[in-house]
């Protein structure tokens, strides 16, 4: 009887796999929608009274059990790297020819494929079951949402076929049909929601709920489009992999095409744009690969993105409507904002009700008026823009603006600093300001507050239960269960997250408060060998400027921001509450984290596995020190294709040379 069942299990799952890639990768259904769910039913019965049957990788066990507390970060073993982007045919063609330079004259064949408007995902897969799902992030590490991305039908748990990779790593985007993203719009909007902006918003945000029975109910869908790395198994070409992938059951992007020359590849990119809004998703462009895996490795990379893969951008789509009015938005640093409200139109699968206007010069030199009929333009931004106006469709209704210098939040005046453009509002206590340093203070690279959102800031805001980012520390728990669409968990789960805030490391600290021109990257350039945060704040303004990458700029902001005293006071009030402004930097070395302290390296030239801010970020891990130029002080001289005058120096300096085998080696060791 036992073997009877766990055959019939066993053949259940083969049938379900099989009409699952028949209906979403292939879209050749052989069966009803009700014959297949009376298979998924009966697999669920015999699992459920035979749960020792019960595998990861079943049909089953697509939607996860308990909701998650956060997304775990995870390292990618190949770093994800971004593209460079072209926008027109000469573009293309001065791309082709540095390719054909870089490979001493030989002619590349190029895979072309639809360039899908989601979000990257990588899927990790061993011994052919899915093991983990990670997104881009900041291209090292990325979030694991496998139990979100489990819930996508089309993707399979399981490969098909006999044989696969030992290893790996198939890297695509996840993305919202266009349909589906509509009927889910309508859905929130008859149920009193919020609407999503796009559908790759609508996509990025599903991915970060916690809870992946929500995630279940939405339209997701993914494809593959390249891979990051494979073991067990070897392939020449990019096209052979791509058909393989598709074999083993994986959803490929539609529309790859094998083109023999630059000319194909131009005819292609223009048959594409006639076409592409007939797909059922969002692209914006093509991605047009060099198909020769050999010839790839001799291209290599830049510090910011591989030589053998360029994206073509589609020109901006554009829409008429007309200007209804013109509001003003104040943000963290108190600039002031124009920004029109337009009459509801469709513009590349989105329905635009406002545009930015981007400052009241602008306004001034386009002559924009409330009334007029204004062109937008939707490119890669997500809030689109006025590019022109209509003159000729003016009837005399049309109304000058003429903004009063006031701030539409708190009522204070409006100042211009220096040459500025922008105009600020330079009243601290500003709500409209409070809410978007608050957004910035609790977000994923900062402090990483999880469940502190747009609608929870405006209600503390707007209720004075915070008026400083300190209060968010002072926060009790029936103050945050009485607001609404809050309760006892999701008030808790808040306090967690700010408790946790605390021990951040002193960089995300300091990126965190928001001191202007001051991003993450700087912050951790400005900590960097230092022991507090108050060590930082008694720098000179020399010093600052002396900073490897701080410019006068920032060095000014800066020092102008620890020498106003309500900003001292802020964090003081900041660390009475318990936020740790030190770094142990001791404590570190005492039990061997950062081998590197004291040492100092400088970069030069074009690596092959890393982007240059990658290798510093590992360098900074280490404890070492990153600095822009060569002198007696500098310890390593990492160098990469095509290095500068700076290896130059350091031979004539003595200072060690290193390769990057030799770096990845000391990395290991390390």
């Amino acid at each position: 009887m036992s073997s009877h069942v766990e055959e019939r299990v066993r053949q259940l799952r083969e049938e379900i796999r099989r009409h699952e890639y028949l209906y979403y990768v292939l879209a050749a259904p052989e069966i009803s929608d009700q014959e297949f769910d009376f298979l998924m039913k009966e697999l669920e019965e015999l699992e459920a009274q035979h749960p020792h049957l019960m595998t990861a990788d079943s049909p089953t066990q697509r939607v996860g059990g308990k909701p998650l507390d956060e997304f775990e970060t995870v390292e990618h073993r190949i770093p994800m790297l971004s593209i460079s982007n072209t926008y027109s045919e000469m573009e293309l063609r001065d791309y082709h020819n540095r390719v054909v330079k870089g490979l001493n004259g030989d002619s590349p064949e190029y895979v072309v494929q639809p360039k899908v408007d989601g979000v990257a995902i990588s899927l990790i897969y061993e011994n052919g079951v899915l093991q983990r799902a990670v997104t881009r992030g900041d291209g090292g590490f990325g979030d694991n949402v496998t139990q979100n991305v489990r819930t996508i039908r089309s993707l399979p748990l399981q490969l098909r076929g006999e044989r696969w990779p030992d290893y790996l790593d198939a890297r695509g985007e996840i993305y919202m049909p266009r349909d589906g993203f509509l009927r889910m719009n309508r859905e929130r909007e008859e149920n009193g929601g919020a609407v999503f902006a796009n559908p790759r918003n609508a996509t990025a945000g599903t991915l970060k709920v916690l809870d992946s029975s929500i995630v279940a109910k939405r339209p997701l869908d993914l494809f593959v489009h390249t891979i990051g790395e494979m073991e067990g198994m070897e392939f020449e070409e990019d096209y052979s992999l791509l058909q393989a992938l598709r074999e083993w059951g994986l959803r490929v992007v539609p529309g790859l095409s094998l083109e023999k020359s630059i000319g194909d590849v131009i005819r292609c990119a223009a048959e594409w744009d006639r076409k592409r809004r007939d797909l059922e998703f969002e692209v914006d462009g093509l991605v047009i690969k060099v198909n020769s895996y050999e010839q790839r490795r001799r291209l290599g990379s830049t510090s910011k993105s591989p030589r053998w893969v360029i994206a073509y951008k589609f020109s901006a789509e554009e829409a008429v409507t007309k200007l209804l009015d013109i509001e003003l938005s104040v943000g963290r640093t108190g600039v002031v904002t124009p920004r029109a409200i337009l009459e509801p139109v469709l513009l590349a699968g989105t329905t635009i009700r406002h545009a930015t206007l981007h400052n009241f010069e602008e306004v001034k030199r386009k002559d924009i008026r409330v009334g007029d009929h204004v062109v937008i333009q939707k490119g890669g931004e997500i809030i689109p823009k006025v590019v022109r106006v209509l003159t000729e469709k003016r009837d005399g209704t049309q109304i000058p603006f003429e903004p009063e210098m006031v701030c539409p939040s708190c009522g204070s005046h409006l100042v211009r600093e220096g040459d500025e453009v922008a105009f600020r509002c330079i009243d601290l206590s500003c709500p409209d300001q409070m809410k978007k340093r608050i957004e910035h203070f609790v977000q994923r690279n900062a402090m990483d507050i999880e469940g502190v959102g747009e609608m929870l800031v405006n209600a503390l805001v707007d209720q004075k239960l915070v008026t400083h980012l300190s209060d968010l520390y002072h926060l009790r728990h029936e103050q945050l269960a009485g607001l609404e669409r809050m309760g006892d968990k999701s008030a808790q789960n808040v306090l967690n997250g700010i408790e946790k805030s605390k021990a951040r490391p002193l960089a995300r600290k300091l990126f965190a408060i928001g001191i202007r021109h001051v991003g993450s990257h700087l912050a951790e350039v400005l900590v960097e060998g230092r022991k507090s945060l108050w060590e930082l704040a008694e720098l000179t303004l020399d010093d600052l400027a002396g900073i490897h990458e701080v410019g006068p700029t920032v060095a000014q902001s800066v020092y102008n921001f620890f020498h106003e005293e309500h900003n001292r006071e802020e964090l003081k009030r900041l660390e009475d509450a318990g936020v740790d402004f030190s770094q142990a930097i001791d404590e570190k070395k005492k039990q061997g984290d950062a081998p590197w302290i004291g040492k100092t390296f400088v970069l030069t030239g074009t690596l092959a596995n890393y982007t240059r801010e990658q290798a510093a970020d590992l360098i900074r891990k280490r404890g070492g020190k990153v600095a822009g130029s060569v002198s007696k002080k500098t310890d390593y001289v990492l160098v990469g294709d095509n290095p500068g005058s700076k290896k130059e120096k350091a031979d004539s300096l003595g200072i060690v040379i290193l390769s990057e085998e030799e770096f990845n080696r000391l990395l290991a060791e390390n």
